[in-house]
Order: structure tokens, then C-alpha cells, then sequence
């Protein structure tokens, strides 16, 4: 994990709908709350706009984020975050203690490669789908991989991905299959647009009723 994120924080002694209306309306900060790590709860705020703007980093779902709060630091993760229901502002955010000896569970985002030139989709016309977007990995946190790549040059009509066949860095480990292979979601998929396959059908029927 090459980034570092840092964010500042303040500690919030007021709570309620009311208190927290006031911290986002006159300061321009947004009430959050770093909990876990046999500690009490902390309540805290951090600027909107700062966290506004790392959000626009995919990384940063999913690093180990670092809180400044009264001059010390925690190792932390984005647990949740809430948004308003209409206007583009964050309302809360919810930050999960970590610590290098305990695992974590964090969703990491999958980054497809090779879509545009793999043969199945420039020769065959083949169209891959996406079932998944991000997977949920079980791991130490300094093996928090930044993302998951899976490369598609391969595939072929009809392939489908699985969770299984993803190849996970050294540490970590699918969340959903720690359940069973009931669990093994698709992934990715080829197949022939709707109107190709079933041209290539009809075809197929005429080919048969000629030979007749």
C-alpha cells in the first residue's frame, strides 16, 4: 500500500440530531465515531470537505487510514458512511479501530484488465459482464492488498469467473467462501449480446432444415 491517508480530527462533546446539524451548518465538519480495539467509543468530527475529497480516491476505501486526534494517532478503517438522501454532503462516518496482530474484513475493489483486447470480445463480439465489483477479503492489516486484479485476455464465450478462481495476494482470503462452496459468487462472464445469440440460433435452425 504505497498511499497514506490522514485524516484530522476534533473531539465532539455535544450529540443529538441538533448539535450535530450545528457542527455541519456553521464549522463545515461532519460528526463521526472511531470504535473497536477494546476501547470505548470515541465521538469526533472532521472536516466535510477533506473527507469529501478523499473519498474521490478509490484507495481509500480500502487502507488503513490514519486518525490525528489531540496530537496522537490511530490506525483505522472506513466502516460506514452516510450521505444525504438528496444533496451531495456526507452526514456520518464510522471508523473501526485496527491493529497489526487481527484480521480485518474490508471489501476490496476488483480491477478488470485487458477487456478491450481480449480475442473473445474484438473477433467473437463477445460482451464481458461484471457480477461483482468488489469482494469482501479477510486479512492482517499490513496485507491489505489496494485492489484485486483479474485479467479477462483469456476467456472465452460462455467463461464465468468465480470467486475460487481469483488469485488473491500471499494473507489474504475470500470472506464469502469461509462459509462453503455454496458461497462461490460469479465474478465476471462472456457471453454474445442478446440479439447476436439469437441470430446465431436462427441460423443454426436454417442450417438444419437445408440439410433436411
Amino acid at each position: 500500500m504505497s498511499q497514506e491517508f490522514v485524516i484530522e480530527a476534533f473531539p465532539r462533546g455535544d450529540q443529538g440530531k441538533g448539535a450535530s446539524r450545528r457542527l455541519r451548518r456553521e464549522e463545515r465538519k461532519i460528526p463521526a465515531i472511531i470504535y473497536g480495539g477494546n476501547k470505548e467509543a470515541t465521538p469526533i468530527s472532521i472536516w466535510h470537505n477533506e473527507l469529501k475529497k478523499a473519498l474521490e480516491n478509490e484507495a481509500f476505501f480500502s487502507h488503513i487510514l490514519t486518525i490525528e486526534l489531540d496530537g496522537k494517532k490511530e490506525s483505522v478503517i472506513l466502516k460506514d458512511l452516510q450521505r444525504h438522501p438528496y444533496k451531495l454532503l456526507l452526514t456520518h462516518a464510522d471508523f473501526l479501530r485496527v491493529d497489526k496482530d487481527h484480521e480485518i474484513h474490508v471489501n476490496v475493489p476488483l480491477h478488470f484488465l485487458n477487456e478491450d483486447k481480449a480475442p473473445v470480445v474484438k473477433l467473437q463480439g463477445g460482451v464481458i459482464s461484471h457480477q461483482l465489483t468488489e469482494v469482501e477479503v479477510i486479512c492482517l492489516p499490513q496485507d491489505l492488498p489496494e485492489f484485486i486484479e483479474i485479467d479477462v485476455m483469456d476467456l472465452q464465450l460462455d467463461d464465468v469467473l468465480h470467486l475460487s478462481d481469483l488469485k488473491l495476494p500471499k494473507g489474504v482470503r475470500s470472506a464469502a467462501l469461509q462459509h462453503g462452496e455454496d458461497h462461490d459468487q460469479a465474478v465476471v462472464s462472456v457471453h454474445l449480446p442478446r440479439g447476436a445469440k439469437a441470430d446465431e440460433e436462427e441460423g443454426g435452425e436454417e442450417e438444419g432444415e437445408e440439410k433436411e
